[in-house]
């Protein structure tokens, strides 16, 4: 297991899921280890629907959710992301916004100054959030 050195980031990943499907952590984990081959879920907390927060991967663990910033950064994964047309849409709860915010506040106190940032702004084929985190957390438009 690969330890995290230095943290300066925290990527807001979605399960890129409908909206009626209530999974949560360990359906992720699942899909991660069996259909991946991955030893465990890439992300270090994942958001529920109800705005449960589940805990993932040990947080001091590096993540497996984005090759470029995996060893210095902590993953936060919204359940949903996928319209009924199975394109990205932004159908979170407000459960879950609420739980995003507390989590990703209670991560900055882990990691003063640590930049909040999208999975869509490391990768040209990527939606994922499915929302720009820099107009949602930083109140600035989307580049």
């Amino acid at each position: 297991m690969n330890r995290r050195r230095h943290t300066d980031m925290i990527v807001i990943h979605c399960a890129y899921t409908k909206p009626d499907m209530d999974i949560g952590l360990e359906e992720i984990r699942r899909w991660h280890v069996e259909d991946r081959g991955w030893d465990d879920v890439g992300y270090h907390f994942v958001i529920r629907r109800d705005g449960l927060v589940e805990q993932g991967r040990d947080l001091w663990r590096m993540g497996a959710h984005e090759p470029q910033v995996n060893a210095r950064s902590v993953a936060v994964c919204l359940v949903g992301g996928m319209g009924e047309n199975e394109k990205p849409e932004n159908n979170f709860t407000g459960e879950q916004w609420a739980a995003l915010a507390f989590t990703v506040n209670f991560l900055l106190t882990m990691y003063p100054g640590s930049r909040v940032a999208g999975h869509n702004e490391f990768r040209d084929d990527k939606e994922c959030p499915c929302f720009s985190v820099a107009k949602y957390w930083y109140g600035e438009a989307a580049a």
